[in-house]
């Protein structure tokens, strides 16, 4: 019995040897792993699911040979589409031609309206009373002095008016307006030279003539000089500007606009800059270019600061190194009366003033003025400025300013 069992558990162990090695001859058959490769691999993603036709297998299309395939008949090429111009570049402005001076004064003489009914027709409607007694003249007096003439100028005008009177006796209207056409046209002068002065530079070596204009904020003193550059391009010189009035905002393009309309070349500098230093390029560029006039536009300035006024007389130096300056305008604002006087006191004494620019003397302005201006400082107007229009500057001329005054 014991044999028996010894022999199956022999044969239960050799059976299992027998399946190992059967099962290890099969792997050994296998093929070997593949080395990993260095060179990483593109994975496709996976194809999108097709649709309809799209399902369907690929089928191969019967193929046209080159000379099967019909080539499209040739067609005119399409027209070219137009190009567009390119806009052309901004025009330099127009070259405006200023109106003639001589004569303006009498064209704008209707400006003078309201100083004609405050002055030369109320003196007429005075001196036509029958009887001229004191009261009367005391009437003259204050419309005199309303009209701004000044206290010593009516005291003389009255004195005359009276002797003359006196004499003439019986008076006609068309008497009394020649008597007083006659005593103003004394009172305003008509010894005075009132020609804007450009011609002394010229005789110091070809400088061109200098004109500078000066006066108190406000009073239209860069309107003025452009203005007055129109005025002397009209008598047919050139002309030059500078713009000197770094201090006002603008002031500058303001000037270059008005020098632009009549072709007048501007020189201007840095803002807030040195205007003493504008002026005399100006005038350098003025000889350069050979022009007859180079006209100054300074910085306004108040006639109470001391500063203010030193540094107008330092601009008239520097631009003496170049040479002699023929003109100094003083712009007055025709409506300010009597305080424009003490301006104009003031700046005689910083610069020598040659000559007058009234403005605003139309509308509300009083005639007087001129009067007392020309007694003040002891030199002629020679411009007034009788509205906003461009040519409205005119030469100042005394018939034409007394005949608008007394009226027709």
């Amino acid at each position: 019995m014991d044999i028996l069992i010894l022999a199956v558990v022999i044969a239960v162990v050799v059976i299992g040897a027998i399946s190992g090695l059967v099962v290890s001859g099969r792997k050994k058959k296998q093929l070997p792993p593949s080395a990993p490769s260095s060179t990483p691999t593109i994975t496709q993603p996976p194809a999108e699911p097709h649709v309809g036709e799209e399902a369907e297998e690929p089928h191969e299309e019967p193929r046209r040979t080159i000379e099967e395939v019909e080539l499209p008949e040739a067609q005119a090429p399409a027209p070219e589409a137009p190009v567009e111009e390119a806009e052309p570049l901004e025009a330099a402005p127009e070259i405006e031609v200023p109106e003639p001076t001589a004569g303006r004064l009498v064209r704008l003489r209707a400006r003078l309206a309201r100083s004609q009914n405050q002055l030369g027709k109320g003196l007429l409607t005075l001196l036509s009373r029958e009887h001229l007694d004191e009261d009367t003249w005391e009437e003259i007096e204050d419309t005199l002095l309303t009209a701004d003439v000044g206290v010593a100028p009516t005291q003389e005008l009255v004195e005359r008016l009276r002797e003359r009177v006196k004499v003439l006796g019986t008076r006609t209207p068309d008497e009394l307006r020649g008597l007083l056409r006659e005593e103003l046209l004394t009172l305003v002068g008509t010894d005075f030279d009132r020609e804007v002065k450009t011609e002394t530079g010229h005789q110091a070596g070809g400088v061109p003539g200098v004109v500078m204009v000066v006066g108190v904020n406000g009073t239209g003193k860069t309107t003025t000089t452009g203005k007055l550059a129109r005025v002397l391009v009209a008598d047919g010189r050139t002309v030059v500007l500078g713009a000197a009035d770094t201090f006002r905002a603008a002031a500058a393009d303001q000037l270059q606009t008005w020098g632009e309309r009549v072709g007048a070349y501007t020189v201007r500098g840095p803002e807030a800059g040195d205007p003493a230093s504008v002026a005399f390029d100006a005038v350098k560029e003025g000889k350069e270019m050979g022009v007859d006039v180079v006209l100054i536009d300074t910085a306004g300035r108040l006639h109470t600061k001391t500063g203010l006024m030193d540094e107008l007389g330092k601009v008239k130096r520097v631009v003496e190194k170049h040479g002699p300056v023929d003109e100094v305008l003083l712009v007055l604002d025709a409506t300010t009366g009597q305080n424009g006087l003490v301006q104009a006191r003031v700046f005689a004494e910083v610069v020598d003033i040659t000559g007058i620019v009234l403005t605003k003397l139309d509308g509300t302005a009083k005639g007087g003025i001129v009067v007392a201006v020309q007694r003040e400082l002891g030199v002629p107007v020679k411009l007034v400025g009788l509205g906003e229009g461009a040519d409205d500057l005119a030469p100042f001329e005394p018939e034409a300013f007394v005949d608008a005054l007394i009226g027709d």
